[in-house]
This record gives C-alpha cells, sequence and structure tokens, in this order.
C-alpha cells in the first residue's frame, strides 16, 4: 500500500513542518498485523501520543481544575503503510476553537512520508457534572498560540 495519490476529494497532507507540535512514539513488533505492517487500530494510540503530550504536558497542562478533555470524534485517514521497526513522528496542531471543544489535526510520519492523518474534536467536561463546560480564558490563549 503506498497511498492514494493526491485529488480534488483528497488533497495531499500537509508536511511535517506545517505542525508545530510534535511527539515520537517507538514501533512495537507487537504493534504489526498478519499482513506485517503496524495494524491500524495502533494509529489512534499514535494520535492519543500526540494529544497526550499537548494536552498534558507536565510544564504546562491544559486540563483545568474540576475538568476533563474527552473526545467526541476522531477520523483517521490512511495513507500509506507503516512498517516496523522503526519510529514514527506525530505532527499535532490547533485547526479548530469553540465554545466548549476545539479541534486537532494531526500527521502520523515514518521517514518524513506521511502515512495517516486525523482530526479530533476535543470537549471540556465538568466532572461533577459530566457535561461539557466552557473552555476557560487561558485554555483559549494556549490554543491560539498552537492554532494554524
Amino acid at each position: 500500500m503506498t497511498g492514494k495519490p493526491a485529488s480534488p476529494e483528497r488533497p495531499a497532507p500537509p508536511p511535517l513542518d506545517a505542525y508545530p507540535l510534535r511527539a515520537m512514539d517507538t514501533l512495537r513488533y507487537a504493534d504489526t498485523d498478519r499482513q506485517g505492517h503496524v495494524n491500524n487500530a495502533v494509529f489512534a494510540t499514535f494520535c492519543e501520543s500526540g494529544r497526550a503530550m499537548f494536552l498534558f504536558d507536565p510544564e504546562k497542562p491544559l486540563v483545568p481544575a474540576g475538568g476533563a478533555f474527552v473526545i467526541a470524534r476522531l477520523v483517521i485517514d490512511f495513507r500509506a503503510e507503516i512498517n516496523w521497526p522503526g519510529r514514527v513522528e506525530i505532527g499535532t496542531r490547533v485547526i479548530g476553537i469553540g465554545r466548549s471543544s476545539f479541534t486537532l489535526a494531526q500527521g502520523i510520519f515514518q521517514d518524513q512520508r506521511c502515512a495517516a492523518t486525523a482530526e479530533t474534536v476535543i470537549v471540556l467536561m465538568d466532572e461533577a457534572t459530566r457535561k461539557s463546560r466552557p473552555l476557560p480564558a487561558e485554555i483559549l490563549r494556549a490554543l491560539e498560540e498552537h492554532r494554524r
């Protein structure tokens, strides 16, 4: 599988340098499937690695007291195989900000080749009420810093 060429319905993916936030993940042999490439379910784990580095950075965690981030939507477009052994680089950027949610775009790259792109809608949930709550000003500022 080499990935589909760009078309009006499927534009070319952004390059790695279009993503201001980066994370790395090491491929494990256990990530592979019967076809010998990394299993599609592992791509969601790569997205999680990229999100976690941003949302839960020990230096500047975004989640407020009494709040939790929950995923409302995750869409992954598979573009090429990823093969073991090796590493992947996950690029993340903010592409949308709402009242209580925001959208991240991510790219998963192996050897500078984009193997997948993803979009994730994340909602700030109040842990007591289990309902969405507005994003505080400090989170909005942090999100704007990484918006492209």
